[in-house]
């Protein structure tokens, strides 16, 4: 029987998504990517923000029309929206034929069992739970990189935030089990490691009642193959000066670091239930870019949070103009039912959110030209992603670009390139958030 499995949402999702089609395969299953000729499909949900919440819906509604057209016999709703809305997906979508939470996947195989005998199983175990098996997953971003799930859960509580209603409190990775599945995804040809967890600054601390990323790094710069680790979601908070040291005195980690701060006036952090001030997150950026002249830092900004004033939002913006972070993405505010933050009286009219917003991306279009433009005569290590359609081109990211999320590097040459390739590069030219280049020398490595 074929199975198609729709990820949507985070990368932390992709890796439940992953390790669920591993599980899937060693049952002697067959995947496709084609919806019309799938027997089963799994839609592995999210629900973060109303936007991602709409997606999910439509997605599970437009597949289960399949079940009229196509040989769809299964339908699973998986992860954060089954969490959240168990009852009324069973209830408003009787196409689906089975639900797991967000700590159930490793119960695929079971829920689909039952569904193939006609019984609709709901399985959502504690929260407090850690899925987990010993079966290796399948890498879905094309074999190059791959993300590392370092921890589940959150015990921060942003008054925003419907995260640890959906993944329930922080609970750390055991070390051992992170370092194996490092080691299998490194056999599996992964060259980038992408380390990511609501918060990665805190891993360890209920393990081992310290914070332990620094050490997991150590152990992960150890492993064969792996040229280049990178860092997610690190609070800006939790980082620490041994923390800043191992990323300046390991070579495979990548000088990236993304740091979400949400906002940058005092007030507003308050309300959010962050655990910063403005001046304390200027201190942290100077303070990593004294140590690291040549970090990239990223963040992520939320506009129009509840009483949120032309001040604030001028504050805001001062703020990205000073610290001219290299990578920033902004979100307008989503008003999350079952959230503190969706009680406040003081709710921002969805319109002037989205302004604000695209004022902010305005101001970091030319923040990220001018960066972009300082680059033109370095010389770049870069990963190959691709080839451009009908063209003597290829796509790449250097230390500075997550996948997905940020820029990319357009390399012009004559040479055959692999997707996975480090290759040095001279950069010549600058888009708003992308770079040009040539050839340098030969590879890397």
């Amino acid at each position: 029987m074929k199975i198609l499995c729709v990820s949507l949402g985070c990368d932390k999702n992709l890796v439940d998504t992953e390790m669920m089609l591993g599980l899937l395969r060693n049952e002697g299953y067959e995947f496709t990517d084609d919806e019309t000729e799938a027997d089963i499909i799994i839609v592995n949900t999210c629900c973060f923000i109303n936007d991602a919440k709409e997606e999910s819906v439509n997605t599970l509604l437009e597949m289960a029309e399949l079940k009229k057209t196509g040989p769809l016999k299964v339908l699973i709703a998986a992860g954060c929206l089954a969490e959240r809305y168990q009852k009324e997906i069973v209830e408003e979508i009787p196409e689906v034929d089975g639900c797991l939470g967000t700590a159930s996947w490793d119960e695929i195989v079971q829920v689909i069992d039952a569904a193939l005998k006609g019984r609709r199983e709901l399985h959502f175990k504690s929260l407090n739970s850690l899925p987990q098996t010993q079966t290796k997953r399948i890498i879905t971003t094309g074999g190059y990189y791959g993300f590392l799930k370092i921890a589940e859960g959150c015990d921060k509580r942003c008054t925003y935030c419907i995260i640890p209603s959906l993944r329930g409190p922080y609970r750390s990775v055991p070390m051992e089990r992170l370092i194996k599945e490092a080691e299998e995804l490194a056999e599996s040809g992964v060259k980038e490691l992408i380390l990511v967890a609501q918060e990665t600054t805190l891993y360890g601390v209920d393990l081992y009642g310290h914070k332990a990323l620094p050490e997991l790094l150590s152990k992960l710069c150890r492993i064969g193959g792996i040229q280049w680790i990178r860092l997610q979601y690190c609070y800006p908070e939790e980082i620490t000066e041994e923390l800043i040291h191992t990323i300046k005195s390991e070579e495979k980690i990548c000088r990236y670091l993304d740091i979400p701060i949400q906002h940058a006036s005092d007030r507003i952090l308050k309300r959010m239930g962050r655990r910063t001030t403005r001046e304390q997150l200027k201190a942290m950026i100077h303070h990593l870019r004294q140590e690291i002249p040549d970090i990239a830092l990223r963040t992520t900004l939320i506009s129009g949070f509840p009483g949120e004033t032309k001040e604030d939002h001028e504050e805001l913006m001062e703020f990205v103009d000073e610290m001219e972070f290299e990578r920033l993405g902004v979100f307008a505010y989503s008003q999350e039912e079952d959230t503190p933050a969706a009680q406040f009286e003081d709710q921002i009219p969805d319109q002037l959110k989205e302004e604000r917003r695209n004022e902010i991306m305005e101001l970091q279009q030319e923040i990220a030209f001018e960066k972009s433009e300082s680059m033109i005569g370095r010389v770049l290590e870069v990963m190959i992603e691709g080839k451009v359609a009908d063209e003597n081109a290829y796509a790449g990211r250097t230390y500075m670009d997550a996948p997905g999320v940020d820029g990319l590097l357009f390399l012009n040459t004559e040479e055959e390139l692999m997707s996975g390739d480090f290759v040095r590069v001279k950069v010549t030219g600058a888009l708003e958030y992308d770079l040009i280049g040539e050839m340098y020398n030969e590879f890397a490595k």
